[in-house]
């Protein structure tokens, strides 16, 4: 089984593919993917942070950490890089079960079942 990129969009940006940074090399935002099985329906959401190194450094207090996952760092802004990254990542994401699968993706972006277990809140 493969994951398939139904569709990416940000909470924060209405047009990711005219978005223009106010600063080009320290920018910050949400970007969720809705992804599913190949040739299925269904799909669940994963969101992580798109974010610039320069961002972090202002952000971040002297007294935090932060330890990464759901991050995607880039230099700039680059919309295609950034779709192109994301999709490449999505088609090496393949298991025996869509859970397999979804997992895999989750190491990118926060999957809304993750830690999830039937009958048992998280």
């Amino acid at each position: 089984m493969k994951a398939e990129i139904k569709a990416i969009y940000s909470l924060d940006i209405d047009d990711l593919e005219r978005y223009v940074p106010s600063q080009r090399d320290s920018f910050s935002f949400h970007l969720r993917i809705i992804a599913g099985p190949q040739y299925e329906s269904g799909e669940e959401s994963f969101d992580l942070t798109v974010c610039t190194p320069k961002w972090l450094l202002e952000n971040l207090h002297a007294d935090e950490v932060i330890i990464g996952r759901h991050y995607l760092i880039v230099m700039y802004y680059d919309y295609e890089r950034i779709l192109k990254t994301v999709k490449n990542y999505c088609d090496e994401c393949v298991g025996n079960t869509w859970t397999e699968v979804a997992e895999k993706l989750g190491r990118l972006g926060h999957w809304e079942f993750e830690d999830y277990r039937d009958g048992i809140e998280p």
